[in-house]
């Protein structure tokens, strides 16, 4: 009797954890229903959000967004086109065209590698990785601050001009700002927060491999994650060096392939561009540039709550403002300045932008009002007009690709180097000469080809195509060019076919407009 009442006691006593290991189940799936329905929600609004901004940014920025990538992914699947000087002396990694050169040759198999398709499809990419980096950003906030600073911080992201102007672009740039934000939400912030070293390294190695300074805005961070942890020589023999040493290994195996030999990218980059002081070519700034300039544009109408917010959260996320001051810092002793060198810093700033607008009460709709209209401003002013002619000019002389009668065209670009997209956006062989720029590499008295051009536009000519029949049927030159090459133009029978808005503030060499003569 005893033996049997002790079976029926394990049997009940196992039913009881058996229901309530169902009732853990079911308040873990009620629990987690609302999570998942947030996750959701903000992911469709993400991604519809920057899909529209995608394809309203239709101007350009700078020539990398497509000589450093496009060009060289349309090279490595097509076969044709031109790669710079930097991918001759390999200062260049092949892992980040790479991703672009597998949707070219996705879409080469299944026979839809139309133009349009190779300009924006890469373009798409870019702004699904935005919006997975922008969701990645919410919920992290969130962890941290709860749901009203990560709504303000979020506002803050998808306000932001800068953000909407470069994110879906194919700028090394804007990979690696959204690899930040990713890595970012894996970081050991807080003490409270779920980290995972391991995650959050992995997506830092793979922003150096496609941009190696990455590792500028990442090393205060990296310093305060080792100082910060108790099992220092666990981190290291078990993370860093792990995955470090990984990320170099795959990176010169992708660059060895590509280049048929072998190739150091990250110390040519280093040797060239900081030793060498070959940046300095493509001109140079005053120190305090990014502090006068370059970091209040990159801002915008959120740098007063950017300030602001530095003195709310100074000491809860110094070490953001260490990564943000160390990275300007850093930059200001280069000569050579851009304002999407910074790009990868302006998450963090965000931040503080979220925290800033959670804390405002009575002037909170105002101030959101405020960075909504300037933004957009900005945003479309920037995106849909500003710049948008050497694009345009593209799809104007992709129609020449269908012209089968003689001569064949043959378009020469009289503008400074690089100015316009090349075989990505064209995708035809068609015969095309620009004005070249490569850096002096220890040549003595150099002048590059365009500086010898603008140096004696007309002289360049004459001299360089004494024949009408070996010259090009086709110039593309911007409105400045037209009275000094007049005579040219006459000569050789050319005529203004296309006049095609590039700017409103036409400098130097750049014109408000873009021409094409067309020779009968």
């Amino acid at each position: 009797m005893d033996t049997f009442r002790q079976r029926l006691r394990f049997e009940k006593n196992d039913v009881d954890v058996k229901l309530r290991k169902r009732k853990s189940l079911l308040y873990l799936k009620e629990d987690h229903a609302p999570l998942r329905n947030d996750v959701l929600r903000v992911a469709a609004f993400s991604v519809t959000f920057r899909i529209i901004n995608c394809f309203l940014v239709q101007s350009s920025f700078v020539p990398d967004e497509y000589w450093q990538s496009l060009e060289v992914a349309h090279h490595m699947v097509f076969n044709y086109g031109h790669l710079t000087w930097e991918w001759k002396e390999g200062l260049r990694g092949f892992t980040y065209p790479l991703i672009f050169a597998f949707i070219y040759k996705l879409l080469y198999f299944i026979n839809c590698d139309s133009v349009y398709l190779l300009i924006w499809l890469p373009r798409v990419f870019q702004a699904l990785l935005a919006a997975f980096a922008d969701l990645k950003f919410f919920f992290l906030m969130r962890t941290l601050e709860g749901g009203q600073v990560a709504k303000w911080t979020a506002f803050c992201q998808l306000c932001s001009w800068f953000t909407w102007f470069c994110c879906t672009r194919t700028l090394s740039n804007s990979m690696e700002t959204s690899i930040t934000c990713m890595a970012l939400s894996y970081f050991p912030l807080s003490a409270s927060q779920a980290h995972s070293s391991k995650k959050y390294l992995t997506l830092v190695a793979l922003a150096i491999i496609v941009r190696p300074t990455a590792l500028i805005v990442w090393l205060p961070l990296l310093i305060y994650h080792f100082w910060q942890e108790e099992n220092k020589l666990r981190l290291i023999a078990h993370d860093y060096i792990p995955i470090g040493a990984s990320a170099v290994v795959i990176s010169i195996v992708i660059d060895c392939i590509f280049y048929g030999k072998w190739t150091f990218v990250q110390f040519n980059f280093l040797k060239f561009n900081i030793f060498h002081g070959v940046a300095d070519f493509y001109g140079s700034h005053p120190w305090h540039w990014y502090f006068t300039q370059g970091f209040v544009v990159v801002m915008g109408p959120h740098l007063p709550f950017f300030l602001h917010g530095c003195c709310l959260a100074f000491r809860r996320y110094r070490i953001l403002l260490v990564a943000i001051s160390w990275t300007i810092g850093v930059y200001s002793v280069l000569p050579h300045k851009e304002f999407r060198f910074i790009y990868p810093v302006l998450p963090f700033c965000m931040i503080f932008c979220g925290l800033s607008m959670a804390h405002l009460r009575a002037w909170r709709r105002t101030a959101a009002c405020v960075l909504v209209v300037t933004n957009l401003l900005a945003a479309l002013y920037t995106g849909l007009i500003h710049q948008r002619g050497t694009l345009d000019v593209m799809s104007h002389l992709q129609t020449l690709c269908h012209i089968s009668e003689q001569p064949q065209p043959y378009i020469l670009f009289l503008m400074p180097c690089h100015s316009t997209p090349f075989h990505s956006h064209i995708h035809c062989p068609l015969r095309m000469r620009f004005l070249e720029c490569p850096p002096d590499l220890g040549e003595g008295a150099y002048m590059d080809e365009a500086d010898g051009f603008y140096s004696d536009p007309l002289h360049w000519l004459t001299t360089s195509f004494p024949h009408k029949s070996s010259g090009p049927t086709h110039l593309v030159l911007f409105d400045v060019l037209e009275k000094e090459i007049s005579a040219f133009l006459l000569e050789n029978n050319f005529t203004k076919t296309t006049e095609m808005f590039h700017t409103h503030f036409p400098s130097g060499r750049v014109g408000g407009s873009i021409f094409i003569y067309e020779r009968h």
